[in-house]
């Protein structure tokens, strides 16, 4: 039987959209016998909560039946970093983004700007907080109030998985909860990663702990979806290449200017 190691990227904003696919072939990989550990490869500035908790979720039950080393690219934050905890052991670069463990919600009030422009809205709801968060007035302070009891429930969901997982207390970990982020040296430091090393260097360790060596390793992708297979399938690599990166830009401007989740 020949074994590999599976080498599993993920980039971009984490919602539930994107990360669906990767939810499928980790949970896969659970049952590849040829696959005897996986690098989850991550550079991400994080995103919604809910997607974010089921990403450490896969991660964390992968690693509970076969060894999974993650490790952090340019930025590995909120959460993305979240989603690295549920590996056995996180590296980093010295340079990567690390961290920025808190939550956020935003609310766009665009009554204001629709007036100037001359655009009357009128949300007809039952319910009287109904017309919260539909990004059109402001919030009051109830509503306020009520929003940030969330995000605090959450912040403390989010301070005890890092304790948990990082093996220090709640306290230790509440103090660096403050949203910023370090450098993959400074975090290393804080105890947050494992080891400052590339990708490279995460896979020869893999290797030792598996006896599969660096050279047998597979690129592990979700499947692409059919549209994109046929809108980029008679593109040349540079034009599809542009494609996917326009497709991306355009889907993370929305997402993050249009979004009322609870985010990490």
């Amino acid at each position: 039987m020949r074994e590999f190691l599976a080498h599993v990227p993920f980039r971009g904003t984490i919602r539930d959209r994107s990360v669906e696919p990767y939810l499928r072939l980790l949970k896969g990989l659970r049952t590849r016998r040829r696959v005897r550990g996986v690098l989850f490869d991550i550079s991400s500035g994080g995103g919604e909560s809910i997607a974010s908790m089921d990403l450490y979720l896969a991660v964390k039950r992968l690693d509970q039946v076969k060894p999974v080393y993650a490790t952090i690219g340019s930025i590995g934050a909120s959460g993305a970093y979240m989603a690295a905890l549920g590996a056995r052991r996180v590296f980093a670069y010295p340079e990567s983004e690390v961290g920025s463990i808190g939550v956020i919600y935003p609310h766009l009030a665009t009554r204001e700007l629709l007036r100037r422009m001359g655009i009357g809205l009128e949300l007809v709801h039952a319910g009287v907080h109904k017309d919260a968060y539909q990004g059109y007035r402001p919030l009051t302070e109830e509503e306020r109030a009520k929003l940030q009891a969330i995000a605090d429930e959450s912040h403390d969901v989010f301070v005890q998985l890092v304790a948990r997982e990082r093996r220090r207390s709640v306290e230790e970990v509440r103090a660096l909860a403050t949203g910023e982020f370090w450098t993959g040296t400074r975090a290393l430091a804080l105890g947050l990663v494992d080891a400052l090393t590339d990708r490279e260097g995460a896979l020869e360790e893999l290797a030792r702990t598996t006896g599969v060596p660096v050279r047998k390793t597979v690129r592990v992708l979700p499947p692409r979806p059919f549209l994109d297979r046929i809108l980029s399938g008679s593109q040349n690599d540079v034009q599809g290449g542009l494609l996917g990166r326009f497709h991306d830009a355009v889907e993370d401007a929305v997402f993050d200017l249009g979004s009322l989740s609870l985010r990490r």
